[in-house]
This record gives structure tokens, C-alpha cells and sequence, in this order.
């Protein structure tokens, strides 16, 4: 079963996918950590932003992964080569860098197959821009989940303060996710946009317990379904202490 969660950044996408993965027991898939991880390299390599014939080549040639501990299916950090680059890609640099890095095509088909693969091994949650319009248009269920730019700016801002890592200025995170929301929904390839099934949720001012509820009990109404494969049982049924609460 997948649960595709899309939005813009900041709006909480990251911390509800896990959060509603733990719960349902299943596995999350961060995609957009694989194409920061792009972005880190492209710089580390200095290959240009707008070089789409090398940022594709990365994309295809570099081994995207995302680092385990044994037996846990949650991602404890991304890596590329092996490397781990779970710090290093949650930088203002990097935030600048990762909207025109995933507006490439060919960055988005090579990343795209390996998400496709990696998601349908299992029960996933998968969060990112365009899940549910072009990587997984078939997942159980898809939610569209945004706030206003201000909100997810201070929350951008309290959760670079809690790393010690990204811009604290509220000025500059505000505009930088301003543009970002512009390049994401004018690119080219796989734009941001709700899916026409999605179901959208607006997180402004909300606890995010409650939005966590909110996609638990669309999941819970997907598995409910006649012919709905649950958490790895044929008939639909979550198996037991991996329910929806």
C-alpha cells in the first residue's frame, strides 16, 4: 500500500510521513533527500545548476541510498556513493540549490525509477512534490498538505535553530521558500499540484497530531475498502499492533 503525501516545502510533510509511518508500521520514503543529495553532489563537483546534461548524469550514475539501522525500517539519513550526507544536505545552500536541480527532467526520470522500485518492495509512505500525480498515481491514498508561506517560514526557522543547521533569518527563509514554491509550480516536468483525487489538507495553526489523525483515518477508510491490500494482508486487514489508531 502507498500513502503519497505532496506539498510545498515547509509545510510539515517530512515530520507527519513519519509520524503516520511509525504508526501504520510502515516504511517511509523521503524523495525529496534524494534529490538534495543530487544537488550536494552537483556543488561538490562543481557541475553548473543549469547544466542539465551533467546534473542528469549524476542522477543516473550516483547510487542514492538511505541509511538504516539494522532491523528499523524508518531512514535515519540519505547517502550517495556511500556517502553519508544527511547533515550536509540541510543547509541554506543546498535549499537554494535542490528546486532548480529537481526541475531537470532527466534528474527526475532517473530518481523517479528508483523511487517506483524502492516503494513498491512494501508498505510505504512516500512524501515529496509530485507522488501522487507522477510517481505513484495509483497509491490507496494521497493527500496534498500545505500551510501558509509565513507558517512554514517560522517553522523552517525553529527547526534549522533545533539542528544548528540552515538560514535563522525569518526574511530570508520566507523569501527563499516563496521562490522555491514559484520554480516548483511552474517547472516543466511534474510541477507541483494537487492530484485531482487528493485530498487536501491545510496545516496553518493546527497541531500536527491532529493531521496526523487525519491521514491515518484516510488510511483506515483505504484499507476498509473492498479488495484493499493492507499492511501486507490480501483482505485489507492491518495486521495486529500495526493498526490505525
Amino acid at each position: 500500500m502507498i500513502i503519497a503525501i505532496d506539498g510545498p516545502s515547509g509545510a510539515g510533510k517530512s515530520t507527519v510521513a513519519k509520524a503516520v509511518a511509525k504508526r501504520l508500521g510502515f516504511s517511509c520514503l523521503d524523495t525529496g533527500a534524494m534529490y538534495r543529495a543530487v544537488a550536494w553532489r552537483a556543488l561538490a563537483d562543481g557541475v553548473a545548476l543549469d547544466d542539465a546534461e551533467g546534473l542528469g548524469r549524476i542522477a543516473r550514475e550516483r547510487e542514492v541510498s538511505f541509511v538504516h539501522e539494522p532491523g528499523d525500517p524508518m531512514p535515519k539519513g540519505v547517502a550517495i556513493d556511500g556517502a553519508d550526507v544527511s547533515t550536509a544536505i540541510r543547509t541554506a545552500e543546498i535549499d537554494r540549490a535542490v528546486s532548480p536541480v529537481s526541475a531537470v527532467a532527466a534528474v527526475r526520470e532517473a530518481l523517479v525509477a528508483q523511487q517506483r522500485r524502492i516503494g513498491r518492495s512494501g508498505d510505504y509512505v512516500v512524501e515529496g512534490r509530485d507522488i501522487g500525480t507522477a510517481v505513484f498515481p495509483e497509491a490507496s491514498v494521497k493527500v496534498f498538505l500545505t500551510a501558509s508561506a509565513e507558517e512554514r517560514a517560522h517553522r523552517r526557522v525553529r527547526q534549522n535553530v533545533d539542528r544548528g543547521v540552515g538560514s535563522i533569518d525569518y526574511g530570508e527563509v520566507l523569501a527563499d521558500i516563496r521562490r522555491r514554491d514559484d520554480i516548483d509550480s511552474s517547472r516543466a516536468a511534474s510541477p507541483l499540484k494537487p492530484a485531482e483525487d487528493a485530498v487536501r489538507l491545510d496545516s496553518t495553526g493546527r497541531y500536527i497530531e491532529d493531521v496526523i489523525d487525519d491521514i491515518c483515518a484516510l488510511a483506515r477508510q483505504a484499507l476498509a475498502r473492498p479488495g484493499a491490500a493492507g499492511a501486507g494482508d490480501a483482505d485489507g486487514r492491518v495486521r495486529a499492533g500495526e493498526g490505525v489508531r
